[in-house]
């Protein structure tokens, strides 16, 4: 929905510049996202006066969430967040076109930072020293240090804010994802699941409880802006691409879940290659099969169980329209209408 790129080659300069003298990781997105409390607070506050029944907490270990602007998905946001209560969290992050753009289109790696902390409501959230463990004992060849991907990937910073809400002590570790073949997924996802792993073990750490794993993706970017309008642009279009987003979270991405389904959704998100779209325009199409990949090996290799997924909601852009809040310095970064509009969901992974 959004357009990062950095115009000009001066101020991509200056941009490295002034981001190698900072500690911090520098706020993205200003607009979209919210960085202090009071705003969050009656964003929440909101959200819960219209909120319906709860999804459990119990068992909970990993979950799909969107990062679009708050005013767009915050019914999708919420369900999941407000019951997600632990210590640190692994963020599995999209890289998004404009990002690769800016540092040459790796791929077939992980992409981690070196920032001492992120922005937070008020203050910084923390990185887990899982991070660096990673580092030392996952196969160089796998990833890639980039400060400059991290501080123009909006995707895991639109996380933050809402683990730091409703867990004040939060650690993150944030782990963007480029595109490459299955096979190389399942590769790096085995060893990165070993190491994470090793790591829980040696700190009795439990998922869900002391570690979750979080996979941002927002779904289908829709219409001519984003060159994707397969079936028009009127309402039975609209119905057609939601019903169509519906049926990949059905199908492949809720109920029981092994690595079966994972591949089944790269068959529908892909085309001819995996540097294709086939039916539907999710930013997610690596960050959402690496990051279950990975969840549910981690999950298997601490628990010895499986996972199932559970929807918590889905909607879109257009049928939300923009939150009725105001005064809260919150905006947004991008129109809607049935000629742009993204879908999004929350879906929550339990123990099985």
């Amino acid at each position: 929905m959004r357009n990062r790129a950095l115009t000009g080659l001066t101020a991509a300069i200056l941009f490295v510049a002034v981001l190698a003298a900072q500690e911090t990781r520098p706020v993205r997105d200003d607009v979209g996202y919210c960085w202090n409390t009071t705003a969050m607070k009656a964003l929440v506050d909101f959200l819960e006066k219209e909120a319906g029944d709860s999804h459990p907490a119990e068992g909970l270990v990993a979950a799909v969430a969107p990062h679009d602007d708050y005013l767009y998905a915050g019914r999708v946001y919420h369900p999941l967040f407000k019951i997600l209560r632990t210590r640190e969290v692994v963020v599995f992050g999209v890289t998004h076109g404009a990002v690769r753009k800016e540092i040459g289109d790796p791929q077939s790696l992980l992409i981690l930072d070196s920032f001492k902390d992120w922005p937070g409501l008020d203050r910084p959230v923390g990185v887990s020293e899982l991070r660096e463990h990673i580092k030392t004992h996952l196969d160089k060849s796998f990833y890639a240090v980039n400060n400059t991907a991290h501080a123009l990937e909006h995707s895991i910073e639109g996380q933050v804010p809402w683990l730091h809400y409703f867990n004040p002590e939060v650690r993150i570790t944030p782990i963007m994802v480029t595109g490459m073949p299955f096979e190389k997924m399942e590769e790096i996802s085995t060893r990165l699941a070993e190491t994470i792993a090793a790591y829980m073990k040696d700190r009795g750490l439990v998922p869900g409880r002391d570690v979750f794993f979080l996979i941002s993706s927002d779904g289908n970017h829709y219409g001519r802006d984003f060159d994707n309008a397969p079936f028009g642009e009127d309402e039975t279009a609209w119905k057609t691409a939601r019903e169509l987003d519906r049926r990949l979270i059905r199908e492949y991405l809720t109920g029981p879940m092994d690595e079966g389904k994972v591949e089944g959704l790269t068959r529908e998100l892909w085309g001819e290659t995996y540097l294709d779209y086939r039916n539907t325009y999710w930013c997610g199409k690596y960050s959402v099969p690496f990051g279950l990949l990975a969840a549910q090996k981690i999950v298997a290799l601490t628990t010895g169980k499986k996972i199932s997924g559970t929807l918590l909601r889905d909607s879109d852009t257009y049928s939300e329209g923009v939150l009725p809040l105001v005064k809260t310095g919150l905006g947004t970064t991008a129109p809607f209408s049935l000629r742009h509009w993204v879908s999004f969901c929350s879906i929550g992974y339990y123990l099985d």
